[in-house]
């Protein structure tokens, strides 16, 4: 029987809409894990009235996820045997809701839930008395936690004393193929590109760095405002949206400058992955394990804050193209050795889901057996005081007698890819299924 995981992604995310006409599949690539033992189903968009969207959006705000969205989504949620979440937005929302409607099919047949957060142990030490009381009491509901950095990870134990698994994000390699760089040659000015919207990017630091010196062009993208305090004559700043778009971009510039505030969840891991595809150079601000991804052959890192490393970085460059060529090829290579791809992101996902399942499969029986043992142990009074003597069957019945260990263990959830049990019976071998069939009660 296939295991049933819905992917639980933010409104607006709904591959049935996501860049409609393109055939990409989902956002974030987690199609990829689709297989003969996996199905997956996607959180689906409602469509909703202004005066809706407002009370949702509201809601989201005061909570920090989008519960609406979530219950919109209850019945494919609980008929899951999985749920993956690419951020704390859903999964929190997503143990809300199942700490609702989840105890009703008893928390042996509830939905296991891989939790995802990017942004939250940034946030953590903000939150205040109240909020950090309800996201430790929907922490208590997922099973697994994930994040995309290892000093996230380390964060989780820090703070919540739970251990969690470091993945590695993926390139979605068909809007960015991996072309390793033959030459570079810069040009005069030297041109440098920056894009992103992440709340932990850097633009004053950069702007300082390059803004107003006529030896570069910089054009930044980005839908944050830039304060007119900090606008230089050199410096373009416009919305490059669109796979397109961003091409040109890239295909513009000689060298890719991520400039970034400390943070720990891996901001601007996403223009590092399509520099290295597109074999541009890179500057990065060393913060967020970014060397999980890229070490430092790979990309010239710099401290936070400090506009003349950046410059000193890209002066490097121009003084010594090669190095600035050898750095981009050794990070294009590095991509496709580490695959650091969609279909590799996916598959970390399958891995840690089977681990999940053989967890509660093994949980399981050794609560079956612990029942076994217990019903089936002779009273140590009847010992004592009855004689013992053989039990008679009711006329016209079987003979009674014990269940084998075999049969016993029939009724456990086995272990993914074991074998069944060549006793079990047809209401064994349905049994995941009749358990699905109850979840969604709420």
């Amino acid at each position: 029987m296939r295991t049933e995981v819905h992917v639980h992604l933010f409104y607006g995310a709904d591959p049935r809409f996501y860049r409609k006409g393109d055939e990409i599949g989902c956002l974030y690539g987690y199609h990829h894990a689709e297989s003969d033992a996996f199905s997956l189903s996607y959180s689906q968009d409602a469509q909703e009235s202004k005066p809706m969207r407002l009370v949702r959006r509201a809601l989201k705000a005061a909570l920090g996820f989008d519960f609406i969205h979530t219950w919109r989504n209850r019945a494919a949620l609980l008929r899951a045997d999985v749920i993956w979440t690419h951020t704390e937005q859903e999964w929190l929302s997503a143990a809300l809701m199942l700490l609702l409607c989840g105890r009703k099919a008893g928390a042996d047949a509830a939905p296991l839930l891989l939790a995802q957060s990017v942004w939250l142990l940034d946030k953590w030490p903000s939150y205040g008395i109240w909020r950090s009381w309800l996201y430790r009491k929907l922490l208590t509901r997922a099973d697994r936690l994930t994040t995309l950095a290892s000093e996230n990870a380390a964060l989780c134990g820090q703070y919540f004393g739970r251990d969690a698994t470091p993945l590695l994000y993926g390139l979605n390699t068909r809007d960015f193929p991996v072309n390793a760089p033959t030459q570079w040659k810069p040009h005069t000015p030297l041109r440098i590109a920056a894009i992103g919207n992440d709340r932990d990017r850097d633009w004053e630091t950069l702007i300082r760095a390059f803004g107003n010196d006529p030896r570069y062009t910089v054009k930044l993208a980005t839908r944050r405002r830039i304060p007119a305090s900090l606008r230089a004559s050199n410096v373009e700043i416009a919305l490059f949206s669109g796979i397109k778009k961003q091409h040109e971009l890239y295909d513009w510039a000689d060298v890719i400058v991520v400039p970034l505030r400390p943070n720990s969840h891996a901001s601007g891991i996403t223009v590092m992955l399509e520099a290295a595809a597109v074999g541009k150079p890179m500057i990065v601000t060393k913060v967020g394990a970014l060397e999980d991804y890229f070490p430092a052959d790979e990309a010239a890192y710099v401290p936070p804050f400090t506009p003349q490393a950046l410059r000193d970085a890209a002066d490097r460059f121009v003084a010594d193209p090669g190095e600035a060529l050898r750095q981009a090829q050794a990070a294009a290579a590095g991509l496709l050795a580490r695959d650091l791809t969609t279909q590799h992101y996916a598959m970390q996902h399958v891995r840690i889901t089977e681990e999940m399942l053989r967890e509660r499969g093994r949980g399981r029986w050794a609560a079956n057996a612990h029942a076994h043992a217990r019903d089936t142990q002779p009273s140590t009074r009847a010992a004592t005081h009855a004689p013992a003597r053989p039990a008679v069957p009711a006329h016209g019945s079987a003979p009674l007698r014990q269940p084998s260990h075999a049969e016993t263990r029939g009724h456990a959830h086995a272990p993914l890819g074991a074998q069944a049990p060549a006793r079990a019976t047809p209401q064994t071998q349905s049994q995941r299924a009749s358990t699905r069939d109850t979840r969604g009660g709420c």
